[in-house]
């Protein structure tokens, strides 16, 4: 017979090869043999927040990598048609479109500098990409609403994404500061300007040198609306896309995946291309010695300026390599997440 007395929040269990701990709502299960209580299950790091954040980095990387030619070459044709910048004596450059602005960056500066900034660029997604999974994980999980379904409400998903986009790009900022400066260097030489940064560190130093911790988030608003909005796009409309296909009858496949990706990457262009020019612009803009800007003395001045002298579509100004960067990132982000996720043994997102 065998009679084992537990804690005062435990039942005592008679002749039964297990007892029930009452500690709250949360209860474990503690299996009782006739040697005695085994030890709680053996951590399961798959499935903690650190080795998800590791996951996280390594998916944006691999997307970053694949995509980031779309995004100089975006950025380029954002810049492109500051008026003010361009009426101080500059060569204009002429709108060359997607296709014509990545083959001219090959022809003019080579065809590595396709990648120029790319290093920031991956450490920008080192804080970045890995803070806001983690983060929308941790709400969607442990503060979001759980409908009899399943579901979430949607309002939640609304929030969470934007909450999170916008508190990792706060993070993240100085490096995407670096990250735009270093991409318009190739432009400035085009020019005859001469050259502001060379390399990461040196970009680092000089904005530091001269604009202390601050000048490190110059800009950084504009960039946290427009990560807000992305974020919003991107990682609120995928879980939310996914899981309406998954309870209509779809698996939770490949072919979910990319086409919820798909939808995400959509859905991110059109919410944030006009936040990303005038981010991109506010960023790229020169300043006086104390660090204040010399085209725009805000995000909303600069929104103004922008439509009043190139019109309200200037926002969307490089909308399709926008989408046609979004797209693919978000593709290739969320099929490598979610497929690493599955070969280490980390339950899908």
């Amino acid at each position: 017979m065998l009679s084992l007395a537990y804690s005062r929040n435990c039942i005592e269990c008679y002749d039964c090869n297990f007892a029930k701990c009452l500690h709250g709502m949360n209860s474990n299960r503690m299996v009782v043999t006739q040697r005695g209580v085994l030890p709680p299950a053996k951590y399961n790091y798959a499935d903690s927040a650190w080795f998800k954040y590791i996951l996280s980095c390594t998916a944006a990387t691999t997307a970053e990598l694949v995509t980031y030619p779309l995004d100089l070459a975006k950025t380029r044709l954002q810049i492109q048609g500051e008026t003010e910048l361009n009426s101080k004596g500059s060569r204009m450059l002429p709108y060359r479109g997607l296709v014509g602005t990545a083959v001219g960056i090959v022809r003019e500066e080579g065809f590595l500098k396709l990648w120029q900034g790319m290093t920031p660029a991956v450490y920008r997604h080192l804080v970045y990409s890995g803070t806001r999974m983690v983060l929308y994980e941790k709400l969607r999980d442990n503060l979001f609403s759980v409908r009899e379904d399943g579901s979430h409400p949607v309002w939640q998903s609304i929030m969470g994404g934007i909450v999170v986009g916008g508190a990792a790009q706060l993070l993240a900022s100085p490096a995407d500061l670096i990250k735009v400066q270093l991409q318009m260097e190739g432009r400035r030489r085009l020019e005859g300007k001469p050259p502001r940064v060379t390399n990461v560190s040196e970009a680092f130093v000089k904005i530091y040198t001269s604009g202390g911790v601050r000048g490190l988030w110059k800009g950084c608003m504009p960039n946290v609306y427009r990560s807000a909005l992305v974020n919003l796009g991107d990682l609120t409309t995928y879980d939310s896309v996914k899981r309406f296909f998954i309870k209509r009858g779809f698996t939770d496949d490949y072919w979910t995946h990319a086409l919820s990706s798909y939808l995400a990457g959509l859905v991110a262009a059109v919410l944030g291309t006009p936040a990303d020019v005038v981010k991109t612009r506010v960023m790229n803009q020169p300043v006086d010695e104390r660090q204040r800007g010399l085209l725009y003395k805000s995000s909303m001045d600069c929104l103004l300026k922008t439509v009043h002298n190139e019109g309200f579509w200037a926002l969307y100004k490089g909308f399709l390599p926008c989408w046609m960067r979004m797209g693919p990132w978000s593709l290739t982000f969320w099929l490598t997440y979610e497929q690493i996720r599955s070969k280490c043994g980390t339950s899908a997102f």
